[in-house]
């Protein structure tokens, strides 16, 4: 059996967290190389868990390495762009961490280079995998909701900012707040049982609420590393809609904190045949039968590590497999959310 040789851009809290156990259940993988600006981390995950990788604290020195098949970006969101394209030009595909990247521009340079290149490249979305979704898109794909014409999604935490006052709250290195960080994962769910239309207009607003709070009732509140009177210039909260080239509409809501009863993600979704509610992984469908209204409970395989899957669904791509996610959708996902910016600033809905 062919091991895919990896390298891997980024050995912090999203890599230790998610993309190392994921890469340790994937026999087909064999990790190669571990890049971080700070060796101590690279050398740490050698130790533990990757004794013949070779450790960099330049992703371009890695990338001269031929033998290896693709590379890991797990970096800050201003870089998945910039490493992306790097390592697509070196020959190598591509999978890499949500957010796809922090503008259009630098979306649309990660497709065309890895269509100039003809080499795969694929963006976490993780939500897609879990055994709920999976079912719910089965269904969905069968027309088992018949038309969705609309729906509301998000994901809203009481008090969790992850990394105050480092590159999370810094816009610079970010791209934004909870918008491009926790919208990536659930506007991609519903748009993706939706069958992804294509976005035409968007509208929306942001706030900046609690950047002087530093309570905490969240574990992702201690995710990354914290900057004492660091930078903070990105929204707390943000608020949209969507409309769809279809006729569908999506409302959005995303906080890192908000005063609300506890932390949750959701998607709704209203088809004329049946409706949807998908809530922390767990999903109901309702429907009318013979007069009846009946509200049915989503079973799938369950899925200890949404992130495994993924990483093993891109091994089967590069083994010849059809893509679930393809680099188009990521395009679409950061124009909606840079016109929600845009939006935001303008007070006007922003065409697309």
């Amino acid at each position: 059996m062919k091991k895919f040789r990896v390298g891997v851009v980024g050995c912090g809290g999203i890599a230790k967290g998610s993309h190392f156990p994921s890469y340790l259940l994937e026999k087909r993988v064999e990790i190669v190389g571990l890049c971080d600006i700070k060796l101590e981390r690279a050398e740490f995950a050698k130790k533990t868990m990757f004794r013949s990788a070779k450790t960099y604290t330049d992703y371009k020195e890695m990338l001269k390495d031929e033998t290896i098949d693709f590379i890991d970006i797990c970096t800050p969101n201003y870089l998945h762009s910039i490493v992306a394209v790097d390592a697509l030009n070196a020959g190598k595909h591509v999978l890499c961490e949500k957010p796809d990247a922090v503008s259009v521009e630098e979306a649309l340079k990660m497709k065309e280079a890895a269509e100039r290149n003809g080499k795969k490249l694929m963006v976490i979305r993780n939500n897609r995998y879990f055994g709920t979704s999976l079912e719910i898109k089965r269904f969905a794909d069968e027309g088992g909701f018949g038309q969705i014409y609309a729906g509301r999604c998000g994901w809203v935490r009481r008090r969790g900012i992850p990394s105050k006052g480092g590159w999370f709250t810094t816009k610079a290195q970010s791209g934004g707040g909870p918008l491009i960080d926790l919208g990536v994962h659930m506007i991609d769910l519903a748009i993706w049982f939706m069958g992804n239309p294509k976005p035409v207009s968007v509208s929306g607003n942001v706030f900046c609420k609690f950047a002087d709070n530093d309570s905490e009732d969240s574990p992702e509140a201690k995710f990354g590393d914290k900057i004492e009177n660091g930078t903070f210039d990105v929204e707390d909260l943000a608020m949209g809609l969507i409309r769809f080239d279809n006729g569908a509409v999506l409302q959005i809501e995303f906080s890192w904190a908000s005063n609300i009863r506890k932390e949750y993600r959701f998607v709704e979704l209203r088809g004329e045949k049946a409706g949807l509610e998908w809530v922390d992984g767990k999903a109901e469908i309702f429907y009318e039968e013979n007069g009846e209204q009946i509200n049915k409970k989503v079973k799938g395989k369950r899925t200890p590590s949404a992130h495994k899957v993924n990483i093993s669904h891109f091994v089967d791509v590069l083994e010849g497999a059809e893509p679930v996610f393809v680099p188009e959708q990521g395009v679409d996902m950061i124009k909606i959310l840079a016109a929600i910016y845009e939006s935001a600033k303008t007070g006007k809905e922003v065409i697309l």
